[in-house]
């Protein structure tokens, strides 16, 4: 009908130019001057017929209105007139009719002769002179045009979801794929992607990026819409001490997010039992139906606070009122601390055992060394609070106390084996049976060896033989010896090594203020600087042998102080002693008799009287 109506305006249109042919001549010739000076020579020359301009206005009128502009980049609507095996003849209202490949219409297969389509003119004329359409690019255009205008005024596309991709979903609209993030499916975390594949559904416009043609859709934006009237209302309801059912939504390391039907809470892991948890997930699951209570929130009410351990009772409260101090428990090991370990004896009622408390042993160790997680342990009730919620509990009571008999076991004197514990830096700890520690000072480990650190002198582990010196019953305390086990050698060395000795030993070193030599491989003496001086007046060297005399012997200290000195000193002195008898001895012999002086007096006194 379109082509009968466009067929005859056209016909009208020569029937026009061949009524203005008959009146140029009638023209031409009535008034030959007036035609000479009309006449368009310009159009002659281009071999143009003069047209009338109305007639030619009224006819671009009549080409404008029914021919499409092939020059325009526009989208057009067609009709499909005729069909082959390779290509659909669409029909614009042009001057000719284009073709498109059916390859752009398999997303159609139901495609037949009297469809309308959009198309572009992609190619005007082909080296057949055929305009070539393009279908393809015209969806791409509107398609464009369409998810432009959802963003710009916020409606909702309806989109096929086509396949999964990293991080979410890729989604059809319109023809472009779109972007579904994870996060924007639903308001809860989605944990099967695969499940939304091929399917249709409503989506919101969120983001486009022109520059690189993305879009970006969500599902979410849809579903939080929808419930934010339901959130307002139930967050205006909301009051402290309520108890609501919700359904698990997100369970994390921290707590379990609970929705309440469109307003979401947070039970944290403090408030899911009232026993002790590593995970949130011991107690419940995803989508799982619970009741909470409302413990607090916010006054915007956006964050609240929920509870489940609250609605039932506390477990201290339910506690059996049979149990004293002094009985007996049993529990299990919950917590283990370097201080002690926590048992839970009954659900949520639990008790420390602390360190000291595991064991007799005064030597404190780690609780690890004794419990560990998960062990069921038997233990006597110490103290107990129920106002406080504490009790305390002992593991060491179970078994007798091995200081009752010490006296008997351990007298003083008593020879024993223990075991080394610890250092200290003036002793070394020695464990002759659990419970039972002694000391060893470091004085009492050598009778010959200064033992700086007891570390020099054993190793942690080791045996060692000991002697009981001391035992504080009241106290819990041992005091033991080591070189006790053996006689003392400094006893017998005092005899071969006593003042007065002499003995040829090396200059092991020299040290300050004085020398080293090594008398025995126990006894080392020191010889001061005034006493390393020889008899010609120079001084002893290392390494240089001599005779030395012991001056000084204190076998309490194991102190020797020898003298080279002395040596050639006492030497001299005996030679003086020896020449000072000798001299005695000659002044004796030689001294006159009282006698013989009485004689020579009474001599001297005859003379003087003149007698003769």
């Amino acid at each position: 009908m379109a082509e009968e109506t466009q067929n005859a305006e056209v016909q009208e249109v020569e029937a026009t130019q061949t009524k203005a042919k008959v009146d140029f001549t009638d023209a031409q010739q009535k008034n030959p001057e007036q035609f000479l000076n009309d006449f368009d020579w310009e159009n002659y020359q281009e071999g143009i017929e003069t047209v009338d301009d109305k007639k030619l206005e009224q006819f671009e009128k009549l080409v404008a209105e029914n021919f499409v502009d092939t020059l325009d980049d526009e989208v057009v609507e067609g009709e499909v007139i005729n069909l082959t095996d390779r290509d659909a003849i669409i029909d614009i209202n042009a001057k000719s009719e284009g073709v498109i490949s059916l390859n752009e219409f398999r997303y159609n297969p139901d495609l037949k002769v009297g469809d309308k389509v959009e198309v572009l003119i992609d190619v005007r004329e082909d080296a057949t002179g055929q305009l070539v359409l393009s279908h393809r690019k015209a969806r791409t255009i509107k398609a464009w045009e369409r998810i432009n205008k959802a963003h710009e005024d916020g409606t909702i596309v309806n989109g096929f979801v086509k396949c999964r991709t990293k991080g979410g979903m890729i989604v059809d609209v319109f023809g472009i794929e779109a972007f579904l993030p994870g996060s924007q499916i639903d308001v809860k975390p989605i944990r099967d992607y695969d499940v939304y594949v091929n399917k249709t559904m409503e989506f919101k416009v969120v983001k486009i990026n022109h520059e690189f043609k993305n879009v970006v859709v969500s599902h979410k934006a849809l579903i939080e819409a929808d419930i934010e009237e339901q959130k307002k209302e139930i967050i205006g309801q909301l009051e402290k001490g309520q108890v609501l059912e919700g359904t698990v939504k997100n369970v994390t390391s921290y707590g379990v997010f609970v929705d309440l039907g469109g307003v979401d809470g947070l039970v944290h892991i403090t408030d899911l039992s009232w026993s002790r948890i590593n995970h949130p997930n011991e107690v419940v699951e995803l989508d799982e139906k619970i009741n909470v209570v409302i413990l607090d929130f916010d006054e915007d009410k956006t964050r609240i606070q929920l509870g489940l351990k609250q609605l039932s009772k506390h477990p201290w409260e339910a506690l059996s009122e049979e149990i004293k101090v002094g009985d007996k428990v049993t529990g299990k090991v919950v917590v283990i601390a370097d201080y002690g370990a926590f048992i839970e004896v009954s659900e949520g009622v639990e008790g420390l055992i602390h360190v000291s408390e595991m064991s007799w042993s005064t030597h404190l160790r780690s609780a690890q060394d004794f419990v560990k997680v998960g062990d069921e342990v038997e233990a006597q009730v110490l103290t107990l609070d129920r106002e406080d919620r504490k009790m305390s509990l002992g593991i060491k009571q179970l078994t007798p106390d091995p200081w009752t008999d010490i006296t008997s076991k351990y007298p003083v004197g008593s020879r024993h084996t223990g075991i080394v514990r610890n250092f200290t830096n003036f002793g070394v700890f020695v464990e002759l049976e659990e419970g039972i520690d002694g000391l060893i000072y470091i004085s009492d480990l050598s009778w010959t060896k200064k033992v700086k650190h007891p570390s020099e002198f054993c190793n942690i582990g080791d045996k060692l033989d000991v002697v009981v010196l001391e035992l504080d019953v009241e106290g819990r305390k041992l005091s033991l010896g080591h070189k006790q086990i053996e006689e003392n050698p400094w006893d017998k060395y005092e005899a071969d090594y006593g003042v007065g000795t002499k003995h040829t030993a090396e200059i092991e070193e020299i040290v300050d203020k004085g020398a080293t030599v090594k008398l025995t491989e126990d006894i080392t003496a020191f010889v001061p600087q005034r006493h390393l001086e020889k008899e010609d007046g120079s001084t002893l060297k290392k390494g240089e042998e001599a005779e030395f005399m012991v001056i000084e012997y204190n076998k309490e200290f194991k102190r020797v102080v020898a003298s080279h000195t002395s040596v050639y000193k006492e030497e001299e002195a005996k030679i003086v002693k020896k020449a000072a008898k000798k001299a005695a001895a000659a002044a004796q012999e030689a001294k006159p008799t009282l006698g013989d002086a009485n004689e020579a007096l009474q001599s001297l006194k005859d003379k003087m009287e003149g007698k003769k």
